[in-house]
């Protein structure tokens, strides 16, 4: 059985979408970002980036265990073991992993910033600053990113002109960027206007009993969550933490 180091954020829920979708048994491993479980050695060890999810596969392709972090590099590694959602064809099968690159590259980490810069920026700068000057501080990040969040929407909208997937046949390039779009109205986004292939898209893959199953088993996860102050939660998620883990103590 697949075991899936997760937690139930875009990244974590598309390598779920793809499993439910296979019908690949599989177990949930929790890492609570918040707390910081990130950061332990055991799960350092798959994941050297700090990032979930992470996968550990003990049928790995010459027979032994393999441990595979990213979740675009999971998501490949799913399609090609199993056979399911990637064209067979040399043609097919690079535009599918191009979408998957472009989700990784693009949607991940600019949806990513505007989440920060629209949510999480005004609430951990509100400690230290007056309205005003936190104001002022966010807003080139806001304007920036909401900016740049628009602008993959609108690739992603004209790409979807006339197909009902992004590669036209269900792929893991679908799988990949759902999860990210599904929190839209947080990135300050008007689908039914602004977007109508996002939107039909949107419908479709929702609609799809693995993806809701998939998301569903995620939101379980989320509440096993453990309670930790408001300071530790941000130093795990946003603060020195992500960077200092590893260096030699001061002698």
């Amino acid at each position: 059985m697949i075991d899936i180091y997760y937690w139930p954020t875009p990244n974590g829920h598309k390598v779920t979408i793809f499993l439910e979708e296979a019908g690949v048994p599989y177990r949930l491993v929790p890492v609570d970002i918040g707390a910081g479980d990130q950061f332990t050695p055991q799960f350092l060890e798959i994941s050297p980036n700090n990032r979930m999810p992470a996968m550990v596969d003990p049928d790995g392709p010459d027979g032994k265990a393999i441990a595979i972090f990213e979740s675009g590099a999971i998501l490949i590694y799913l399609a090609e073991k199993y056979g399911k959602f990637m064209p067979k064809d040399t043609r097919g099968r690079y535009a599918v992993i191009q979408w998957v690159m472009w989700q990784m590259a693009n949607v991940g980490p600019m949806l990513g910033q505007t989440h920060h810069f629209r949510m999480y920026a005004p609430e951990v700068l509100k400690k230290d600053f007056p309205p005003e000057e936190v104001e002022k501080r966010v807003k080139y990040g806001y304007d920036r990113y909401s900016n740049e969040a628009k602008r993959l929407y609108a690739v992603l909208d004209n790409e979807l002109e006339g197909k009902d997937y992004m590669c036209g046949e269900y792929s893991i390039a679908d799988m990949a960027t759902f999860p990210w779009i599904l929190p839209y109205k947080r990135q300050g986004v008007d689908l039914e206007t602004e977007f109508p292939n996002v939107r039909r898209w949107f419908d479709v893959m929702k609609e799809r009993p693995a993806v809701h199953k998939a998301i569903e088993e995620g939101r379980k996860v989320g509440e096993t969550a453990r309670q930790v102050s408001d300071e530790e939660r941000r130093a795990n998620l946003f603060g020195k933490r992500q960077w200092d883990r590893g260096r030699p103590a001061a002698s």
